[in-house]
């Protein structure tokens, strides 16, 4: 219907940058959304706004250190907890989210709209587009199939195409097939990422005595997991400890006083007495939504936090252009040129 112009897109007059894909979960969203905020909020007022999936209120809701998941959804507020300079709002209609932040105390000077390149309501200064590297959005299929939402084909509204969840090197033949089966357009830019994990951070900090901050072997791993798709974090843990241990829930499960229960009870029966549970750092903000968990998992409860790294060097062309197009469209807002990209 937007293609037919029986729905209309709405254009503002500041810059926004779209991050999103049109597989259902675990491409990495939310990591790269957070990249391009560190990357921008030294220099320009940002604001982030989602849809906040799965929370129980209705509207326009501004997200606050102390604000729950059930308020705001589990990734607007792990983005409010990592950065709490950023402006972060949750509203479902993208359009009155965008008019509200543009009309409150603290307007800022970009928006980014996570998980929003579906949502054509809004036409943004640049849509990225991101494919996880084992499962290509044209080597997939339509739900209920497969795991795409709409046809790869809609790849060609993308300014931007990132091949997330990289191995740490890729040949350049490799990447060159890559292109080719992306079929990338003139006016878009192809770039490869990669997850990097972080130090292992207690879920409950000030109930630490001992911090454990990295794996080690001889070391039990429960690992704790609601994502779509927690096998990059096994591969990880394994690289520490090899007594691992698996609890998978659905995508943005919310954690109940049952599900605590059968976590102490898998716990309890790993014979290894030295041990800890680790979760994501999504999980991590649904745990933190719990009014009474065990004194033994508040102690024993671990997550590790990720960050996004460009390959081959290719993290600083990406960043100036996210940059130059924040400073040179700041209140100005120009309708984007496939001939600024080439």
């Amino acid at each position: 219907m937007f293609t037919l112009r029986l729905l209309s897109s709405r254009e503002f007059d500041l810059p926004i940058i779209s991050i999103g894909n049109i597989t259902v979960g675990g491409t990495g969203k939310t990591p790269h959304t957070e990249y391009i905020a560190d990357l921008l909020r030294s220099k320009f007022k940002v604001a982030v706004l989602s849809r906040g999936y799965k929370r129980k209120t209705r509207g326009f809701y501004l997200v606050d250190k102390t604000s729950k998941v059930s308020q705001v959804g589990d990734e607007p507020l792990q983005i409010k907890l990592k950065f709490d300079e950023l402006l972060v709002a949750v509203d479902a209609n993208r359009v009155r989210g965008i008019k509200k932040l543009i009309a409150s105390t603290e307007k800022p000077a970009v928006i980014l709209l996570d998980d929003a390149f579906q949502h054509q309501y809004v036409t943004p200064g640049i849509n990225i587009l991101l494919t996880d590297y084992s499962r290509l959005i044209t080597k997939d299929s339509l739900l209920p199939y497969g795991r795409l939402r709409e046809s790869a084909s809609n790849k060609s509204r993308a300014t931007i195409i990132i091949v997330t969840k990289c191995p740490a090197e890729i040949k350049p033949i490799d990447e060159r097939i890559i292109t080719k089966e992306l079929e990338i357009r003139p006016y878009q830019n192809l770039y490869f990422s990669r997850i990097k994990y972080e130090p292992l951070r207690p879920v409950f900090g000030e109930d630490i005595t001992t911090p454990i901050s990295e794996l080690t072997e001889g070391l039990a791993v429960l690992m704790i997991t609601g994502i779509a798709n927690p096998a990059s974090l096994k591969e990880y843990i394994k690289l520490g400890s090899h007594d691992i241990h698996e609890m998978s829930f659905p995508d943005h499960h919310q954690f109940t006083s049952k599900d605590i229960d059968r976590i102490k009870t898998k716990f309890d029966s790993l014979s290894n007495q030295k041990k800890i549970i680790i979760t994501t750092e999504k999980d991590m903000v649904r745990f933190r939504d719990l009014n009474s968990v065990p004194d033994m998992i508040r102690q024993s409860l671990y997550f590790i936090p990720v960050k996004i790294s460009f390959l081959n060097n290719a993290g600083k062309e990406f960043d100036k252009k996210i940059f130059n197009y924040v400073k040179e469209n700041k209140g100005n807002f120009n309708f984007y040129s496939s001939s600024n990209w080439r």
